[in-house]
């Protein structure tokens, strides 16, 4: 009896072996062609692809961590570049200045020509003036034909105009209050709409931690949620922090003076505040503009008030410059799209117009195409390798 009941417990255990054997053959994922669950970096819309802080959607890399911050290019030497882009369009004003003073002997239509070539390069009538009758009475007393010497002239004139002696440097030394508090160097952007403001700011941004300072970005603009978004975007690229309104349309003054609060309060160099893109006849924007300077300063001294100027935009960019000049205390000029255009004598005209002087300048569209202005290097470009 016992072993009838050892046998069927037996043929039980094997029917049991079997069941199961069958049930993983069907159930089991087949060979290696098997799909596997998806992963972060195979297309599935719920995994792949999750919107970021500023709105915009883009893929995950393949762990869920945050994506590593990049590396902004050195500021040492981006000026060259402009020599390059100009030499690609013709740098048309050196070429044009450079074709009269070599010829044989000088008329006066000659000189009308040299003098339409300054105005129509933006430079302004006064600064056009003190160009031409320099030039005149070196090229008399002189007498120079020599292209070389011509150029060097030239290059002289133009140098002496922009004047190399101003100084350009940009203040990110944190300063210390009278009441012993360190706080951060503070930058207030200015400027009208379509000029590239905020991507100015973006690019400052690159610019600053390339040269080694720490940076927080305040989203002032808060009438465009666009503005905040991609400023966010610039700032998330290289690791860099900005305080935003929480809604559209909030009070920008608040949310740049709770950026100036947070870059004292995390020990940072610079502060850097977009504002909104302002017409210069809209009196209740720049009554605004003033109301952010006066909350700012209860914080933290400003340390710069930089003007986003377009240099395609010729002489109506100096209407905005008088009017930001009175209004915002503006101490450098940003002069963006300079790359590939006959309009580089607004770099004269700008600082002639508000006495202070072009600090960078906006050479391109890529990230890195911010550059400090150097007198010396933007001359050569206008005027190209000598021969």
């Amino acid at each position: 009896m016992t072993n009838a009941t050892d046998l069927t417990w037996l043929w039980i255990l094997l029917a049991v072996l079997v069941v199961a054997g069958l049930l993983y053959v069907l159930l089991a994922p087949r060979g290696r062609g098997a799909k596997k669950p998806p992963t972060l970096d195979e297309h599935s819309p719920d995994q792949a692809e999750a919107p970021e802080a500023g709105g915009e959607v883009e893929t995950l890399p393949e762990s869920a961590a945050a994506p590593s911050t990049e590396t902004p290019a050195p500021t040492a030497g981006r000026l060259t570049r402009l020599r390059d882009r100009l030499a690609r369009s013709g740098s048309p004003l050196g070429s044009a200045l450079l074709a009269v003073l070599s010829r044989d002997s000088l008329t006066e239509d000659d000189w009308d020509e040299i003098e339409e070539i300054l105005l129509l390069a933006d430079v302004g009538a006064g600064p056009t003036g003190e160009i031409v009758d320099g030039l005149r009475t070196r090229v008399r007393v002189e007498g120079v034909r020599d292209p070389a010497a011509v150029r060097a002239m030239l290059r002289s004139a133009l140098l002496e105009i922009i004047d190399p002696e101003l100084d350009r440097s940009l203040a990110t030394q944190r300063v210390t209050r009278e009441d012993g508090v360190t706080v951060p160097a503070v930058t207030l952007v200015v400027g009208v709409n379509g000029t590239g403001k905020t991507t100015t700011v973006g690019k400052l941004a690159r610019v600053l931690v390339a040269d080694g300072s720490s940076v927080v970005l305040g989203a002032a603009d808060t009438f465009r949620a666009a503005a905040a978004d991609q400023l966010e975007t610039w700032g998330a690229r290289v690791g860099v922090p900005t305080v935003r309104s929480e809604r559209e349309g909030g009070d920008p003054a608040s949310v740049a003076f709770d950026a100036v609060r947070r870059g004292r309060e995390d020990g940072t160099d610079v502060v850097l505040v977009d504002t909104a893109g302002r017409l210069q006849n809209k009196a209740g924007l720049m009554d605004e503009l003033g109301k952010i300077r006066r909350v700012i300063t209860k914080e933290a001294p400003l340390a710069e008030v930089l003007l986003v100027l377009d240099a395609t935009t010729g002489q109506n960019g100096m209407t905005q410059a008088r009017v930001f000049g009175e209004v915002a205390g503006v101490t450098g000029i940003v002069l963006t799209k300079l790359d590939g255009t006959a309009k580089g004598g607004i770099v004269v005209a700008v600082q002639r117009e508000l006495g202070v002087p072009v600090k960078l300048v906006g050479l391109g569209e890529g990230p890195d195409d911010l550059a400090p202005f150097d007198p010396a290097e933007f001359v050569d470009a206008l005027l190209g390798d000598p021969a």
